[in-house]
């Protein structure tokens, strides 16, 4: 009876082993997404393919703004 005890928590041992480094894996996965898609949203090279027209309105609203300080 010992030894199938002992088989079984090896087994289950195993096996938490097993789930923890799958965990582990795809906690990996979603960090490396997580880090490309901060990267894309603070590139402002990127913010200025996907929006022209408001990064136009923004540097036009800009230069007007300090152009009446100066």
């Amino acid at each position: 009876m010992l030894p199938d005890l002992v088989a079984s928590n090896d087994a289950r041992l195993a096996h938490a082993v097993a789930e923890l480094a799958c965990s582990r894996e795809r906690l990996a996965s979603s960090m490396g997404a997580l880090e490309q898609e901060i990267t894309r949203a603070i590139d402002w090279r990127e913010w200025v393919r996907r929006k022209p027209r408001a990064t136009l309105a923004l540097a036009f609203a800009l230069g007007a703004f300090l152009g009446r300080r100066a």
